[in-house]
């Protein structure tokens, strides 16, 4: 209210303002600042300062709490409550716990510092831990790693060349440990041989093969007894019991194989020895692929069946030496016995030695 003069008169002059009380929006939940928990690291012997910071309203109070049943630590110091206002308004307040010469009672305790106000208090943990007991170092993380794969990478490479030489180290074993699987079998024989027994140039590559190179290699080299039909039964007998007889005193019956095997007399030795390998089972068959076949429809189901995990294939001039992986295969797929190569003859010298190939 004011008054106004007019023309000699006095006027009064009223002004109304309305005026809405609202809550102060400036107050806030109060809050710690950081993670909740903190693991903090230190050495025994020296001092460290736990500085506790939080967002708060004028009238909240920042606080430690460490109580232990045996009473506080006297190194243990709580110092006074800085609070200040920011240039927003906001209040901000800090407050350092610090401890001095450590010992093993304050490690692994839990210092708590709390915010309290009319809204609820929030507080935060601090906890001290031995240096080096916390997380593991970078560098003994990375080295961990490194030889992990290491590790791993020459498990890798043992289990692939166990794969890739696994006949190598099988025949290692076995002379290594003298290993013998004939000894008390009774069979007179290690391998009956089945071939071809054509004696046409179409078939004389074949036949030298069975009877010349195999027991060159198998008898002479390394110490096995074969049974060749030609060369150890004496003719005149009851050839189907002699060849029934014979299998079933062999340990592996070797059938030297071609297009043109299942033409000759020899399906009364592969009928006899299917029939020991599959229903007796008493003998193991070998295939030795000695010239190509590409279609082995003509060999019985039965036989195509072991074809894919006991069949050899003679590669001519790479199957020659002593060491070839074409010997070392059928070594393996032999019964196991302490046999020894010759003395005197190099482990690398080509069985056909003296002259022609087959």
């Amino acid at each position: 209210m004011f008054f106004l003069h007019h023309n000699g008169k006095l006027f009064n002059v009223t002004s109304t303002y309305n005026i809405t009380i609202v809550e102060d929006r400036s107050t806030i939940i109060p809050a710690i600042l950081g993670p909740k928990i903190n693991h903090v690291e230190v050495e025994l012997g020296t001092d460290v300062q736990l500085n506790c910071s939080a967002w708060l309203n004028e009238k909240d109070y920042v606080y430690w709490s460490f109580h232990r049943k045996d009473g506080q630590d006297p190194n243990e110091h709580e110092g006074e409550e800085i609070k200040i206002r920011t240039s927003e308004g906001k209040w901000q307040a800090s407050r350092i716990l610090r401890i001095e010469n450590i010992n093993e009672k304050n490690l692994n305790f839990s210092y708590n510092c709390t915010v309290s106000s009319d809204k609820g208090p929030d507080t935060k943990h601090f906890i001290l831990v031995t240096k080096g007991r916390g997380d593991i170092p970078g560098h003994i993380f990375t080295r961990g790693m490194v030889t992990a794969l290491v590790i791993s990478g020459g498990i890798v490479c043992l289990v692939i060349a166990g794969i890739l030489y696994r006949i190598d180290l099988a025949l290692f074993y076995r002379h290594f440990t003298g290993r013998d699987e004939t000894l008390t079998d009774g069979k007179t024989y290690d391998a009956f041989v089945s071939y071809l027994k054509g004696c046409g140039p179409a078939h004389g590559a074949e036949r030298a093969f069975a009877v010349e190179v195999l027991p060159r290699v198998l008898e002479e080299h390394f110490g096995y007894k074969l049974c060749i039909f030609e060369r150890d039964v004496a003719p005149g007998g009851a050839v189907v019991d002699e060849i029934h007889s014979l299998i079933e005193q062999s340990r592996r019956l070797i059938i030297v194989l071609s297009t043109s095997y299942m033409l000759n007399e020899v399906r009364y030795e592969l009928e006899s020895g299917l029939h020991e390998a599959l229903v007796e089972r008493k003998i193991k068959i070998i295939l030795i692929e000695f010239t190509p076949v590409s279609d082995f429809t003509f060999l019985p189901q039965s036989l195509q069946l072991l074809k894919s995990h006991r069949v050899l294939k003679w590669k001519a001039d790479k199957s020659l030496p002593y060491n070839s992986r074409f010997w070392k295969s059928l070594l393996y797929l032999m019964p196991a016995k302490p046999v020894q190569p010759r003395s005197g003859e190099c482990e690398a010298e080509p069985v056909l030695a003296h002259g022609s190939s087959p």
